[in-house]
């Protein structure tokens, strides 16, 4: 167990539900050609960091040349490990990468760990990234966009920013270390109204999303935005993370 490792309350304690929401994502693609436009990783070597049950590995493993996962939850390991023979996952997190130095070209990191906020140090993690990558290789994370889409609306009813930050100090902070950051509108499809307001519930716990599934019974669609945070390693680094790099 590593020692600063907290379990997710989505994924972590509903992993069957939580593979719902991933089923769920993005079905008109829009996210998807955004991964691929900020670095697109055909034959290259990519590590989804933070990689949960695996879901995103089989979508990873038919272009990318050699795959990695990384994810500090044990309870989630043999499932990441069954998704594909192509992945090699193991055991760590952002601030403990078991690989290399300039190992990797690309690193997805999607909703893990990089929560920016004045009482959340996210730096530790970004300068370990940075030392598995190798000289122009590029960290794209996937974040949640708080301003736009039917989720920010969910968002800001359950005050997100008092734990995630707030959006626009996440968004200093990435530009402050070189990242550029694009938005993405895509969507959440379900196959049933009750799969949909399932999952919204485990996100928004303590009956915070309620006024919205009341308000829209029959939804098996919800429109969300979604932020694309991409730093690329070059020579010069940000003066947040030239101490330890």
């Amino acid at each position: 167990m590593l020692s600063d490792f907290i379990q997710a309350w989505n994924q972590g304690r509903n992993v069957e539900l939580y593979e719902t929401e991933n089923e769920a994502i993005d079905h008109a693609g829009n996210l998807w050609s955004g991964l691929v436009a900020a670095a697109p990783w055909s034959d290259k070597d990519l590590l989804d960091l933070g990689c949960g049950s695996g879901f995103w590995l089989t979508r990873y493993a038919g272009t990318a040349r050699c795959l990695f996962g990384v994810e500090p939850d044990g309870s989630l390991l043999g499932l990441a490990r069954a998704r594909t023979s192509a992945a090699d996952v193991l055991h760590g997190s952002a601030e403990h990468i078991p690989l290399p130095d300039a190992s990797i070209d690309v690193i997805h990191a999607r909703f893990a760990y990089f929560f920016p906020s004045p009482t959340n140090d996210c730096d530790p993690g970004l300068r370990e990234a940075l030392r598995v990558l190798r000289p122009g290789g590029t960290l794209v994370v996937i974040d949640n966009d708080q301003q736009d889409g039917e989720f920010a609306e969910l968002l800001h009813t359950a005050n997100t920013a008092a734990h995630q930050g707030p959006g626009e100090y996440i968004q200093r902070w990435w530009k402050e270390r070189g990242a550029t950051t694009e938005r993405i509108m895509s969507s959440w499809t379900f196959t049933s109204p009750q799969e949909l307001q399932a999952v919204i519930s485990m996100e928004f716990p303590k009956g915070s999303a309620r006024p919205w599934i009341e308000a829209h019974p029959d939804r098996e669609t919800l429109s969300y935005g979604y932020l694309l945070h991409t730093l690329r390693k070059g020579r010069e680094l940000a003066p947040h993370l030239q101490k330890e790099a």
